[in-house]
């Protein structure tokens, strides 16, 4: 531990300013990402193509801002199963995300921004990249000196059963990793379930485009791993190597069972994309995460309504749902080409996205903004949501202490948070360039 006050009296946000220590440790990572068959020498991999995907600092939360994140989980689940809401958001929504095929979609991603009163809600994805990855980073969450140790309860967030008391310890860690794991299984065989009963879940396919040069191909290579370890024929696609024919989705000539969707074309309009598109919309392929799903959740255009506190009372949302929601979701607006000098003279206010914007790509601090861009803003398809700058989480980079942005992801299947990691970076939005930013592991308050 580096020099810093006693940790008498330090909360969270105070390690956040000024611990120091290494909290990954390497060997523990590297069984983590290695134990499957076919990811021998991943992480050796990730250090040559993806240096800066993992961070050996760990980022503290509270056990007030823990909770509160599960809150507004639960609370946007509740609103979201309002009968109402479909309507709404489907009526927005392309024709394709009205094909209901009984799949939930998958694992859900709440990314959030620590504010002074609490986390804030920034956005909802339905193709959360990073569960398997932070997983195993988490399960090589290191406190690694006496002050971090006698205020944090390991480096899972939710704190899974037992952890409570174990702090960081290997075995408490693998155990908790083991538990995330057979449940992302259990989601794979849920969604198939839902569209096909009883029937055998056999072959997966995990599909992008040109997965090897996806940034995130390593944990393509852990879900294959982890499905294989669990008897599922589990392949890595690219959607062109799909052919739709005789009522069945098929990779190298045989049936597909499920695809694990990982494409960022929400809509599959893509034309690369048609035999997969061909074969979802009459059910002739179980999809998770699908259109619908992306609908629902995921478009920023729900951020207005769970922001709106007219919107959320009309729907018919109980009234501690409602204040959850106004309390964590920033106020978030449609833009609107018509009152363009009034979003231009408010601009730096405001952060600009697309409504099926991804990855922070053509999203954009109002301070930032050039009159190019925001022309293009105001041609459409795109809302704004007040700004609410990350916190941050000072690292040494090199004997020099750097202050990297944070913000908090919680991977939630059904409502229930699985895992809560961060993500470190400098720039105008989140990205994996960042020297000593990327993944990191969160620990939690010891209960």
């Amino acid at each position: 531990m580096s020099a810093g006050p006693g940790h008498e009296g330090v909360d969270l946000a105070d390690l956040n300013r000024w611990c120091r220590c290494v909290a990954v440790d390497p060997s523990r990572l590297r069984s983590a990402l290695e134990e499957g068959a076919g990811t021998a020498g991943l992480l050796a991999s990730i250090h040559e193509h993806q240096p800066h995907l993992f961070s050996d600092a760990a980022v503290f939360v509270s056990r007030e801002q823990a909770a509160h994140m599960r809150d507004v989980v639960a609370a946007v689940e509740r609103v979201v199963a309002l009968p109402g809401w479909a309507e709404i958001a489907l009526a927005r929504a392309p024709a394709i995300a009205r094909v209901d095929l009984g799949p939930r979609g998958g694992f859900l991603g709440y990314d959030f921004h620590v504010a002074d009163d609490g986390p804030k809600l920034i956005e909802i994805n339905t193709n959360p990249g990073g569960l398997l990855l932070a997983t195993a980073l988490a399960a090589a969450g290191l406190a690694c000196c006496e002050e971090v140790a006698s205020l944090v309860g390991g480096a899972f967030v939710p704190a899974w059963p037992g952890m409570e008391h174990e702090g960081t310890s290997s075995e408490t860690a693998r155990l908790a990793a083991r538990a995330i794991e057979r449940d992302v299984v259990g989601m794979f065989r849920a969604e198939h379930r839902a569209a096909r009963g009883d029937r055998p879940l056999a072959r997966v396919a995990i599909v992008d485009d040109d997965p090897p040069r996806q940034y995130l191909h390593p944990e393509f290579l852990l879900y294959r791993a982890l499905l294989r370890a669990e008897g599922i024929e589990a392949e890595i696609a690219d959607p062109g190597e799909l052919v739709h024919e005789q009522g069945e989705l098929r990779l190298g000539g045989r049936a597909v069972d499920l695809v694990y969707n990982r494409l960022t074309d929400f809509d599959l309009s893509d034309p690369s994309h048609a035999a997969l598109r061909a074969a979802y919309e009459p059910g002739h392929a179980v999809l998770t995460p699908h259109p619908r799903a992306h609908a629902l959740w995921a478009d920023k255009r729900n951020l207005v309504v769970l922001s709106d506190e007219s919107a959320l009372r009309e729907l018919g949302a109980d009234e501690a749902t409602i204040a959850t929601l106004l309390r964590a979701v920033p106020p978030t607006r449609e833009v609107d080409s018509a009152d363009g000098a009034r979003w231009w003279s408010e601009r730096k206010r405001w952060f600009f996205k697309p409504f099926a914007g991804f990855g922070s790509r053509a999203a954009y601090r109002g301070d930032k903004l050039t009159r190019g861009v925001f022309e293009s803003i105001l041609a459409g398809g795109y809302v704004a949501q007040q700004l609410v700058p990350p916190s941050e989480r000072t690292i040494d980079r090199g004997g020099e202490l750097v202050p990297l942005k944070l913000d908090l992801r919680n991977w939630a299947w059904e409502g229930r948070v699985e895992l809560v990691a961060a993500r470190l970076w400098q720039g105008q939005t989140t990205n994996f360039r960042t020297p000593g930013g990327g993944f990191a592991p969160v620990f939690g308050e010891r209960g």
